[in-house]
């Protein structure tokens, strides 16, 4: 096969694994006419990216005609000599007039199950016949495949790998002192204002948010110097002062939520089953450089496993409805049919837990709570959701 002829899908997945498994000189997708040439433009960055060499090109055609596309399909395929037809993607329209080419002039035609994850021949097309995917995703691939580009993030891997000692540590004194967490994070704020410098010093009780006051606490100190985040730690009776290890210590200790988003990527890690693991993955919606008009998103934590994404969003406060959504919304945007959601709180259920709870059923968003949070817990959770998502049900197929 020398030429790919894709029917474009609103999909982004549909659209780029034939042409990156089999690799084709050519790829041409027949293409709505309101598609823009931004989303075009993306679609050749995103092969550029994955080294995938081949050339695409886009024919204009209204994929809700079948005649048209039929009559555009005769067109493509007259000129293009060695060509087969991927119906994975494209409308009920669409895959109507394909089959009808595919049945009149023989044209090697096949799909993709994300089922089985496999891609399946149709008609005189062998080398499609159950040949398994073996694309492997990175997180930022995902966001280009769907337009977008991937920003720098509050994330830094090699900041957080000679780090990963102290995570587990971390998070359990946080989670020992959850409920004056966010008033002490506070105080180490008020404390440590000098922007470059990594030295802290203060009284022991300074002004917190809305004119009231905060205060320090002894024993979250020691806990902080004991593991390493902090050194040089001196208490007197009028105050306290300490040196953060380094920059990114500095940064995670006036952050209320990085401790919980950095324990979610290392149970991601540890789970041994994901190909990309990144902390704190930002989005630019509409690709390129960032503009004043830019629409940007932040994933807590963002993870792959073959072609499927997972979008995790972490919360030290009870799960809100408008949290659920937003999570909907960017899986639905830079993910996939495959693409699974999961939120993580650090809150105890409360009485609202119920109605979360089916609002994120609704959504197809799994939910894990304070009771779900020890590392085997959730790391048994992260490997359940990085099947593919009608893995389970394979017998149905």
């Amino acid at each position: 096969m020398k030429t790919l002829i894709e029917l474009y899908d609103e999909e982004p997945l549909n659209n780029v694994l034939a042409a990156e498994t089999f690799r084709p000189e050519k790829t041409v997708f027949l293409c709505p006419p309101e598609v823009s040439d931004r989303h075009r433009d993306a679609l050749r960055a995103y092969f550029k990216s994955r080294g995938c060499p081949t050339r695409v090109s886009f024919v204009p055609v209204t994929l809700l005609d079948a005649e048209r596309v039929a009559e555009t399909l005769r067109q493509v395929v007259a000129r293009e000599a060695d060509c087969a037809i991927d119906i994975a993607g494209g409308t009920d329209a669409a895959l109507f007039a394909a089959g009808e080419v595919c049945a009149a002039l023989h044209v090697p035609t096949f799909t993709y199950s994300r089922r089985r994850n496999t891609f399946y021949e149709v008609h005189n097309a062998p080398f499609a016949r159950g040949l398994v995917c073996d694309i492997r995703l990175k997180v930022e691939d995902c966001f280009r495949m769907a337009g977008g580009s991937a920003l720098q993030g509050r994330g830094d891997a090699e900041a957080l790998r000679s780090h990963d000692r102290q995570i587990i540590p971390f998070f359990e004194t946080y989670m020992a002192a959850r409920a004056q967490w966010t008033g002490f994070i506070t105080y180490i704020q008020r404390i440590s204002q000098n922007a470059e410098g990594l030295e802290a010093e203060g009284p022991w009780v300074v002004k917190g948010e809305r004119g009231t006051r905060t205060s320090g606490d002894q024993a979250l100190l020691h806990s902080l110097n004991r593991i390493g985040l902090i050194r040089d730690l001196k208490t007197t009776q009028e105050g306290v002062s300490f040196r953060f290890e380094d920059a990114w210590a500095r940064f995670w200790l006036r952050d209320v939520g990085s401790v919980l988003e950095m324990y979610v990527w290392k149970a991601c890690r540890e789970a041994g089953v994901f190909d990309d693991v990144q902390l704190s993955a930002v989005v630019n919606w509409d690709g390129g450089d960032v503009s004043a008009d830019s629409v940007m998103n932040e994933i807590d934590v963002a993870a792959t496993r073959g072609v499927m994404p997972l979008f995790i969003s972490c919360k030290t406060c009870p799960i809100k409805t408008e949290a659920l959504n937003e999570l909907d919304i960017l899986r639905s945007r830079f993910g996939s049919p495959a693409a699974r959601a999961l939120i993580v709180t650090s809150a105890s259920g409360g009485r609202t837990r119920a109605a979360m709870r089916r609002r994120a059923g609704a959504l197809d968003i799994a939910v894990v709570e304070q009771n779900g949070l020890a590392m085997d817990d959730l790391i048994e959770t992260l490997r359940m959701l990085s099947t593919m998502r009608d893995e389970l049900h394979e017998d149905e197929a």
